[in-house]
C-alpha cells in the first residue's frame, strides 16, 4: 500500500497524524506529481484566465484616474489595489512555497524597485515594514521617474499576471529604449514558443537580447539578478513551467505562463512588460490584453 502525500505543503503534525493511520503504507512525496499535473491547463481553466485578463485590463485602464501630485507609492498602491476589487479581484493570491508571502502585488518606482527581497519574486522592493519586506515603501512619486504595477489578477481563483508601467512627467529616453528592448524580448520569445520548446532556451534568448543591446546589468533587478523571465501560473502565482536556465523541461499545449522581461534604470525607476500566455498547439494565445507603451500618469 502506498499513501502519496503532499509534501512541500504537510505540515509534520498532518504527516504523523496520517503516518500512524496508515502504519504499512509507504509514504511517497507526491508534490512533482501534482505540480506537473497542473502545469497543464483544460478548456475550462484557460477560459476563467480569459475572463479573469477582461477584468484586469478594466482596472490598469482607470489607474491614471487615481494618480494625485504628491502621493507615495504606499497610497498609490491602495487605489491600485482598490480599482482590482471593485472589478472583482478576490484580493488574495496563494505561492508555492514556505514562507512565500505576498498581499496583492507590488507598486515601485525609483530605486525602490532595485531593492533586493528574500523571496523569489523578479522585482523586490523594501515595503513599508521588514516584516514583509517587498513592494512599495513610501517613497514620494516623482516627476522624471516610472511606476511599475504589477498586481496580480486574482478573479476566480486562477491567478493572472500583468505588469505595465507609468511614467509621472517627462522621462530620460533611456527609460523608452530601455522599455523597448523588453517588447523586443517579449515579441522574440513568444515569436519561439510552441509545444516541444525548452525553458531555458527562452530564457537564453532573452538575455542574449538584452546584453547586445546593453542593459545586461540591469536586467531583472541590479543588487541582486532574478534567474528566470517567466514562471507557470494558476492557482498558484508561481507554478510549473519555469523559464529559466538549466531547465530542461519542454513546454505543452495548455501550459500558461508569465512572461516578465524587465529592466530597472537608477534613477529612474523599472521598465518593461508581463503578460500571462496559454501554449497552443501551435503558438501561444495572449490572456492579458491591455496596451504595452508607457502610460502617463499625468500631463508632465
Amino acid at each position: 500500500q502506498t499513501l502519496m502525500l503532499e509534501g512541500a505543503e504537510l505540515p509534520d503534525t498532518e504527516y504523523n497524524r496520517l503516518a500512524a493511520i496508515f502504519p504499512d503504507a509507504t509514504i511517497v512525496n507526491g508534490t512533482p506529481f501534482i505540480r506537473k499535473a497542473r502545469s497543464t491547463k483544460t478548456g475550462m481553466e484557460i477560459e476563467n484566465f480569459r475572463r479573469g485578463g477582461i477584468a484586469h485590463a478594466k482596472a490598469y485602464e482607470k489607474i491614471p484616474s487615481v494618480y494625485r501630485e504628491g502621493m507615495t507609492d504606499t497610497e498609490f498602491s491602495i487605489e491600485v489595489e482598490r480599482l482590482m476589487r471593485l472589478e472583482g479581484c478576490l484580493g488574495i493570491f496563494r505561492t508555492f512555497g514556505q514562507n512565500m508571502e505576498i498581499f496583492m502585488g507590488s507598486v515601485l518606482t525609483g530605486d525602490n524597485a532595485a531593492t533586493p527581497s528574500p523571496y523569489d519574486f523578479a522585482l523586490g522592493g523594501a515595503g513599508i515594514d521588514p516584516s514583509l519586506p517587498v513592494g512599495a515603501n513610501g517613497t514620494l512619486l516623482k516627476e522624471g521617474q516610472t511606476v511599475m504595477v504589477d498586481i496580480g489578477g486574482n478573479f476566480n481563483g486562477y491567478i493572472g499576471d500583468m505588469s505595465r508601467v507609468y511614467s509621472i512627467g517627462k522621462l530620460d529616453e533611456r527609460a523608452y529604449a530601455a522599455h523597448q528592448v523588453c517588447l523586443d524580448v517579449q515579441e522574440k520569445v513568444i515569436s519561439m514558443i510552441k509545444p516541444g520548446v525548452v525553458c531555458e532556451s527562452l530564457y537564453n534568448t532573452a538575455v542574449e537580447l538584452v546584453t547586445a543591446a546593453g542593459f545586461a546589468g540591469y536586467f531583472m533587478g541590479i543588487n541582486q539578478q532574478a534567474k528566470f523571465i517567466g514562471h507557470g501560473i494558476g492557482l498558484e502565482i508561481n507554478e510549473l513551467p519555469v523559464l529559466a536556465p538549466h531547465v530542461t523541461q519542454e513546454l505543452e499545449q495548455g501550459m500558461v505562463f508569465a512572461l516578465e522581461p524587465k529592466i530597472i534604470l537608477p534613477g529612474i525607476g523599472p521598465v518593461g512588460v508581463e503578460n500571462s500566455w496559454a501554449v497552443t498547439s501551435t503558438g501561444v494565445e495572449k490572456l492579458t490584453n491591455f496596451k504595452e507603451e508607457i502610460i502617463p500618469l499625468n500631463e508632465g
